[in-house]
Formats: C-alpha cells, structure tokens, sequence
C-alpha cells in the first residue's frame, strides 16, 4: 500500500487522526496481510527418517524452527497420486503405513494430527484450473508425516494433503501451485514432498554417502535452474538429456517440487538444505522459498 494512500484511510470523516493505539494495530494487520508464509519442497527419502536422528531429521527440525509458526500445513506428496485431483477434507486423518520390509516400530508410528476441512475447502475454491474433488477418506501417507513427525513431534498443527493427479502434464501441476498462493497468506505452510532424483530401481544400498554421476549432474541442474528461476526448463525436464531420463523414471516423486515452485513470487529468495545425493540414486536436496 502506497504512503499517501495508507495515512489517508487513517483520517477520520471530520478530518483528525485516529489514536496512536489503533494507527499502531491497523499499521501491524497491514504488514500482516502482506507477509507469506515460506513454502518448502522437501526431499524425503526413506520412511526410516521419521523416527532415526540423522543428518536429514536433525535438519527438518532446524528448519521448523526457524519457520513462523503455521496456522496450518498442506501436503503435496508423491505418495497420494492419482487419476483426477483431490484434496483431502478428513477431519482426523489416519496416519498411514504405505510400505514394507520396515521394522516394526515404524509402523507402530502414528501422527495424530488434526485435519484441516474448511481449509479444505477453501483450497478446493481457490483452484480454478482444475477440477479438484473433495476425498473424505484419505489419512497422512508417509511423505507426510515422516517429516512432520520430525519437524513438529507435537502434532498439534492441522494437515491435509492435495493429491497429485498422474494422468496430467508436469505444466498442470505447476499451474495449480500458482493457485495455492491465497494459502500463504493465511498462514499455511505449504509443502511438496517427493525427491529430485528418485529412481529405486538401480538404488545402492551398499552406497549410502555417494551417487551416480547423473544423479550429481541432474540434482546440480535443477538447482542451478532454480537459483535462475528458469521454471519452464524444470518443467520441461523431459528436455534436459540421459541425466534426467534416469533421475526421473516416473514423475511421482518430481511432481511435487512444481507445486512449491509455482508458488514463488518476485523477490523472494530461494534456500537449499539437506543438499545431498545418496544410495546412488536418491537426492535428498530440499527448497525453501521465503520474503
């Protein structure tokens, strides 16, 4: 809001200023609405990082830290993929188990979260490229609450999550980011949890501290694209060569970076935590978006 236009919608009908009290609180809820919530991509990994205390859930819980508070917290995660967009209006979501071959205390893991229905709702409206259909049955898969248990052990935030719809192009999903703007501005904190370079099927257990070189040259590319916010290229990433053939085999778990990205505005600067590719073909790298 300009100077002259702020003080001026201060002036009473006859003329004189209101009181140094309400000048200073209307002045506050100003900067207020302009403030937005960081959005984050988060590379997730393997579900063990929800209860293991390494370098990447020692990082998610710095991270949450230096966050402001949410009021509420989105989810678009590579493990809710399907055909037609959806999001989630359970009002007490069910921590879900979406794997296997895991010990026994993962599973016993829960993440009680409440839900976040109305917001819901409000998400459903503010998407208008697409259809979105409300799912009253969907819980927190473990792209979700593997890093909010880590991040917020408390589970006292209200969660829901957007689906990611695989019959459609990577353009889409960008698109619809965009929309989810109107969230930050309500104090939701906004995640895409998935990995950059994803590719299980060649995955080096024997590894764990270093990758292929494709994975480096991909993971490098990305961030390269990203710190020049050149987005149509990481939309295109089918474009970028043999790299991102294998570091994309399937798109579930690159989807849910264009959703973050889109949600980025002019001058907002772009950090990077967790920059590490592992298991050979797995990066780890997350994207913080903030004013």
């Amino acid at each position: 809001m300009k100077r002259r236009l702020f003080i001026e919608t201060f002036l009473t009908a006859s003329g004189t200023m209101i009181s140094l009290s309400a000048f200073k609180s209307a002045i506050e809820t100003q900067k207020s609405d302009d403030l937005l919530m960081p959005a984050l991509f988060v590379g997730h990994g393997s579900p063990m990082n929800a209860i293991e205390q390494n370098e990447f859930s020692k990082t998610w819980k710095e991270e949450a830290v230096k966050l402001p508070h949410p009021k509420a917290i989105l989810c678009i995660s590579a493990h809710w993929y399907t055909r037609g967009t959806y999001v989630a209006i359970t009002p007490k979501p069910e921590t879900i188990h979406d794997f296997g071959g895991f010990p026994k205390a993962l599973f016993e893991v829960q993440y009680p979260a409440p839900g976040a229905p109305d917001l819901a709702h409000f998400t459903k409206k503010i998407i208008t490229s697409a259809t979105v259909q409300e799912d009253n049955e969907w819980g927190l898969d473990h792209g979700t609450w593997s890093v909010l248990a880590q991040m917020y052990p408390m589970a006292d935030i209200p969660v829901y999550q957007l689906s990611v719809d695989y019959t459609k192009p990577a353009e889409y999903h960008y698109q619809v980011g965009k929309e989810l703007l109107d969230l930050r501005k309500k104090g939701v904190l906004v995640i895409g949890s998935g990995n950059i370079v994803h590719n299980l099927g060649i995955i080096n257990f024997n590894q764990p501290n270093t990758a292929y070189d494709w994975a480096i040259e991909f993971d490098e590319k990305i961030k390269r694209l990203i710190i020049e916010g050149n987005h149509q290229a990481i939309i295109d990433y089918k474009s970028l060569g043999k790299a991102a053939t294998l570091a994309v085999p399937s798109n579930d778990h690159y989807l849910p970076l264009l959703y973050t990205l889109g949600l980025q505005q002019k001058n907002e600067s772009i950090g990077f935590f967790n920059e590490k590719s592992m298991m050979g073909s797995i990066s780890m790298r997350s994207v913080k978006i903030s004013q």
